[in-house]
C-alpha cells in the first residue's frame, strides 16, 4: 500500500452511498505477515466533509467493533484513506489490549465491510 499508516489514523472507507469510518489501533509486523488491528464506528456519512466533521467530536461516534484483528489481505481488501491522526488513548486501546492477553488470538481473514454486515 502506497500510504504510510500509523496507530491513531482515522481511516475513510467507501460504500456504495456513503462512507464509513475506522481507526488504526496498531500494526504487527512479522517476517511471515502483517496484522491490522482495527476500530471501526456505526455512523455512516454521505460525504467526506461530514465524516470530516465528526471526527472534530470524534469521542462522540458510537463503535461497532471494538477491536479486530486482520490479515494484510483482508485489509488491503477495502479501500482507506487517511483522514487525520490524532493519539490513542487508554480506553481507544483496551479491546486491543485485551486481545493481546488471550493466548489464542484471533485473526480475520474478512474484509471489514464484511465484518461490519456490509457489503
Amino acid at each position: 500500500m502506497s500510504q504510510n499508516f500509523q496507530a491513531g489514523d482515522f481511516l475513510i472507507f467507501q460504500i456504495e452511498s456513503g462512507y464509513g469510518l475506522l481507526r488504526l489501533l496498531g500494526i504487527d509486523e512479522t517476517a511471515d505477515a502483517t496484522i491490522w488491528h482495527l476500530k471501526a464506528y456505526n455512523e455512516m456519512f454521505l460525504d467526506i466533509e461530514t465524516a470530516d466533521a465528526a471526527l472534530e467530536s470524534h469521542q462522540n461516534l458510537t463503535v461497532s467493533i471494538p477491536h479486530v484483528a486482520l490479515t494484510n489481505r483482508a485489509f488491503e481488501s477495502t479501500q482507506v484513506a487517511i483522514m487525520q491522526n490524532q493519539p490513542l488513548n487508554a480506553d481507544d486501546l483496551q479491546s486491543f489490549e485485551n486481545w493481546k492477553s488471550k493466548d489464542e488470538r484471533e485473526i480475520y481473514d474478512r474484509s471489514i465491510r464484511l465484518m461490519l454486515g456490509l457489503r
